[in-house]
């Protein structure tokens, strides 16, 4: 088993400790991530910024409104969610993936993106309202995760972009395309949202019978080291101990760090002072992150539980089913969007600058 000598784990344990002792809130942690991601976004030319392709005609009212959903190119996706998503966004993964954007068509401006994925392995929240951990095979070919459901802002704000979004990723048409692209019988999808503890409200609430709530996630797990700092650590690991993770494994960066950990705490002395303060380390990491809220839908279909868990695979449809369909989703959004909007408006509180990420920006990051 692979292990440092003293002097080279406490030298790998005050990269840790320097980084984290940096945060004392989720928000700054996601800040220094965000800053650190948009170094990749590429300099426009004048009067050809990306931005330009968002939607920013905030005297339009939703009743006027045609939107549109389209599948975009990896590279051209990855470019606008990280123009306008508050956190850091993974660029290459494994497993299934669907990249969506939703187009406002009279402006032909982008409001929104999506990204569905294959589900993370295990959920508490799920797992209980499955009755059990579900068996994977079956699993993987019956549902799907929502990781990225960000609209531009401020759509997102004056008109309940979040819940189009999120609503969208509930619609028979989003359903088929991941049944045709990856020969699923789809029965649920499954999303969490973005914070827990620290905001005492999500964009998915009320958004029955579309999305339904289903309990908080776990949150014991160590946040990721970025940029200059985590590639200051993976060189000296890899240049005194050797490859931990290999280069093609997926989640590389998580894997590497549990790696990593790992292997300082069984190159400390067993009962030193030094182990428990590495301990203290990431014990303090740890509660920067949060249980999220956990929220699924079942497109309308009355026995889900039973399609998951591989019990059948012959749907029975809800009385609901239909009103899943895309049309119908968007409308009843609308409603909710007017009445978002005119209530603004009233009350002087409609927001007309559009947010994007910059190497400058001083936008919020729980917003």
């Amino acid at each position: 088993m692979k292990t440092l000598t003293k002097e080279q784990a406490l030298y790998c344990a005050d990269i840790f400790k320097n980084y984290f002792s940096d945060f004392k809130r989720i928000d700054e942690y996601m800040r220094e991530q965000k800053l650190d991601s948009i170094q990749s976004i590429p300099t426009s030319l004048p009067g050809m910024s990306l931005d330009e392709d968002l939607f920013s005609n905030f005297l339009m009212s939703p009743k006027e409104m045609n939107l549109k959903v389209f599948e975009l190119d990896n590279s051209v996706w990855d470019t606008y969610i990280n123009l306008i998503s508050s956190h850091s966004n993974m660029v290459s993964i494994p497993g299934k993936q669907l990249k969506l954007a939703v187009k406002e068509m009279k402006t032909n401006k982008w409001v929104g993106f999506i990204r569905l994925g294959s589900p993370v392995i295990n959920m508490k929240p799920r797992n209980e309202m499955l009755g059990n951990i579900p068996n994977l095979t079956t699993f993987n070919k019956t549902s799907i995760m929502g990781f990225v459901i960000v609209p531009a802002q401020p759509f997102g704000y004056n008109y309940l972009g979040g819940k189009l979004l999120a609503a969208i990723c509930c619609t028979h048409y989003v359903r088929e395309l991941l049944n045709q692209k990856y020969n699923m019988n789809l029965a649920l999808f499954e999303t969490t949202s973005l914070y827990g503890n620290t905001k005492s409200s999500s964009q998915y609430d009320g958004m029955k019978p579309y999305l339904r709530y289903k309990g908080l996630t776990d949150s014991d797990f160590i946040p990721l080291l970025h940029g200059e700092k985590f590639e200051e650590l993976r060189k000296y690991v890899e240049k005194n101990v050797g490859e931990l993770v290999k280069e093609d494994a997926s989640s590389k960066k998580l894997k590497l760090t549990n790696a990593i950990v790992g292997l300082i705490k069984r190159s400390l002395p067993k009962n030193s002072v030094e182990l428990k303060e590495f301990n203290q380390v990431i014990d303090n990491a740890k509660n920067l992150t949060e249980q999220k809220r956990y929220y699924v839908s079942n497109y309308g279909i009355k026995n889900y539980i039973d399609i998951v868990n591989g019990k059948t695979d012959k749907i029975e449809k809800d009385i609901s089913y239909d009103s899943y369909e895309l049309n119908t989703i968007i409308e009843w959004w609308r409603k909710k969007a007017i009445n978002r909007y005119e209530n603004l408006i009233k009350e002087k509180r409609l927001r007309t600058n559009l947010e994007i990420w910059t190497k400058d920006a001083k936008l919020d990051i729980i917003r």
